[in-house]
């Protein structure tokens, strides 16, 4: 069967690595697009259909946070930002604004091919999915990339819905973030890293809408996260 290549739009306006990018996709087997600004690159993410996005934060005219807002507002396609090294500032802004991961620059092209085949297969439907998970009244379904909190959907970024299914996989029980980076970001965890707290804090927002107090993610001194359901065995 005929599987067509994971199309990559890559939003960079150093023309130079965006050709370099473009052409080390392509020998990896990807089909590489790029565009020199945010608002061409909304135009081709609205012409087209991509599996990944890799933005700058550091464009001129539309910034990368600003083309990554306009892109959470109708997308849910996976978003690795590249931001200046040194800079947590801006990887910080980028994870709450919904990237799902970063990349320093300068990178090589290697490193961000292995950041983006992590969170392809991490978003990919049904990949690794042991079936649907139930935590009192959240449901989740990986394979349908889809949870809901008493039959209402919550809006997750993929890194969002893999979080918490692997939280509510271990509801009650502590998940250290030694064993959440590898397994959610396809990366160890470094020094000063504060991307699955950025994350989860978003997460916490979104249930907090909806289930208010009856589902919470907690905070395991020293180890990780565990999430559990008030008031029931897992209390």
């Amino acid at each position: 069967m005929y599987t067509r290549p994971q199309k990559i739009l890559i939003i960079d306006d150093d023309v130079e690595l965006a050709t370099l990018l473009t052409d080390y996709l392509t020998l990896e087997g990807f089909e590489a697009r790029s565009a020199q600004n945010g608002l061409d690159g909304l135009t081709m993410l609205a012409g087209d259909e991509f599996d990944l996005v890799v933005l700058d934060v550091m464009m001129p005219g539309m910034s990368g946070t600003e083309t990554l807002t306009k892109i959470r507002e109708k997308y849910k396609i996976p978003v690795l930002m590249l931001t200046a090294r040194g800079d947590p500032v801006d990887r910080i802004l980028g994870l709450e604004l919904g990237a799902d991961d970063y990349v320093p620059k300068p990178c090589t092209p290697r490193e961000l091919v292995a950041r983006m085949r992590a969170i392809l297969r991490r978003t990919a439907s049904g990949e690794n999915s042991n079936g649907p998970v139930q935590v009192g009244k959240l449901a989740v379904d990986l394979s349908q990339r889809r949870v809901t909190y008493d039959g209402q959907p919550i809006a997750f970024t993929g890194t969002e819905l893999a979080l918490v299914e692997m939280l509510a996989r271990h509801a009650g029980k502590p998940v250290a973030k030694a064993d959440i980076y590898p397994r959610i970001l396809g990366r160890p965890m470094g020094r000063y890293d504060r991307a699955i707290d950025v994350h989860i804090s978003s997460i916490r927002h979104k249930l907090q809408e909806f289930a208010h107090d009856d589902i919470a993610i907690e905070s395991v001194r020293g180890v990780g996260y565990q999430l559990i359901a008030r008031g029931d065995s897992h209390q």
